[in-house]
């Protein structure tokens, strides 16, 4: 039976957590059992990498309020009967100290979403069962202009983690080569995630339209890599997922928790721990506050240069062929017919 709420600090503030022991993720054979309290004990714990990866962006929530089991599943448009779904707008009842911040969405509507300001805002969201966070691209200041560069390697098919690792190390030397440094960062489940911070100058469709250079790129440059949108394509490859890049699709944050066995959480790593990591698993809520704590965030320095997109721009203008965009958006400008290849091959 839930107990009653309990008061933890964050950042100066006391936040309120009710509930509070409330399993959100059950034991497993490589992770103890984590309470809802926990969730937000741990969102405090990692407060410098988590605050370095969240500040002042519209940040999307993924809340499991039921906590996290298996067979539960997150809704969606067409079934809002999930145990779990995604909170886009600002909720009402927020404390004082909670802002928000104006976001355009592709079907033209806009909302106000939570900013994260302060490391309270996440310990007050894990009391609202909430265990991601999905930031937007930008900052508040101008959230029509990305700071950020995201690549998503995603294992497909028989690819495993290992060759996500394998390609994350091209992926790293092709940025060198555009003069760009390169963060890389686990997803919490088998992916990798590489992320680049970019000069705010370019629009949403600027950076996708980088990032499909840079995956066609890095599909010519080394085996087992696709850019294939339709997923009867992809084969047994690592999947480099461009639409990430689009407005209003976001990407768990570094040191998010994710809903997976295990309490696992998206870990920021240098390259060369990523090149001899075996299994992502190791980073989970017990074990990735003691590592921060001990060795620092190996991302403390991605804010330090806002890169150009020129160089990866060039490689788009050289090859200008646009991709589809995710199901969600309307028709956009130059975009191919949006169906998979086997059904118009039928019609």
């Amino acid at each position: 039976m839930a107990s009653d709420a309990v008061e933890i600090k964050a950042g100066g503030r006391s936040v309120r957590v009710s509930s509070p022991t409330r399993v959100i993720f059950e034991a497993t054979d490589f992770s103890a059992e984590v309470t809802k309290v926990m969730v937000a004990e741990y969102y405090v714990a990692v407060a410098d990498g988590l605050m370095r990866a969240l500040r002042d962006r519209p940040v999307a929530l993924e809340r499991w309020p039921k906590g996290v089991r298996e067979g539960m599943v997150m809704s969606t448009r067409a079934d809002s009967h999930g145990d779990a779904f995604y909170q886009k707008r600002m909720m009402r009842g927020a404390p004082a100290y909670v802002e928000s911040t104006r976001v355009l969405f592709p079907s033209g509507r806009v909302a106000d979403e939570i900013r994260m300001t302060e490391v309270a805002v996440a310990a007050w969201a894990a009391h609202m069962g909430a265990i991601t966070f999905h930031p937007w691209p930008t900052r508040a200041r101008d959230n029509d202009r990305p700071d950020e560069l995201r690549i998503d390697l995603d294992p497909f098919g028989s690819a495993t983690f290992g060759d996500a690792v394998r390609v994350a190390g091209v992926a790293r030397e092709l940025f060198a080569e555009a003069g760009i440094e390169a963060f890389a960062k686990t997803s919490g489940k088998r992916g990798i995630h590489v992320y680049a911070r970019i000069a705010p100058r370019w629009t949403f469709t600027d950076v996708r339209h980088a990032a499909i250079a840079f995956a066609r790129e890095l599909e010519r440059r080394t085996d087992g890599v696709t850019t294939h949108w339709w997923k009867e394509e992809r084969g047994d490859n690592i999947f480099v997922d461009f639409n990430q890049n689009c407005r209003d699709r976001t990407i768990a944050s570094a040191y998010s928790l994710r809903p997976s066995p295990g309490a696992t959480v998206s870990t920021p790593v240098s390259w060369e721990e990523l090149a001899t990591l075996e299994d992502p698993r190791a980073f989970t809520l017990h074990t990735v506050p003691p590592r921060l704590a001990v060795h620092g965030d190996p991302w403390a320095t991605i804010d330090d240069v806002e890169h150009s997109l020129e160089p990866l721009l060039a490689w788009w203008d050289a090859d200008p062929v646009e991709m589809p965009y995710p199901p969600e958006y309307p028709k956009m400008p130059g975009e191919p017919k949006r169906v998979q290849p086997s059904k118009a091959r039928s019609d």
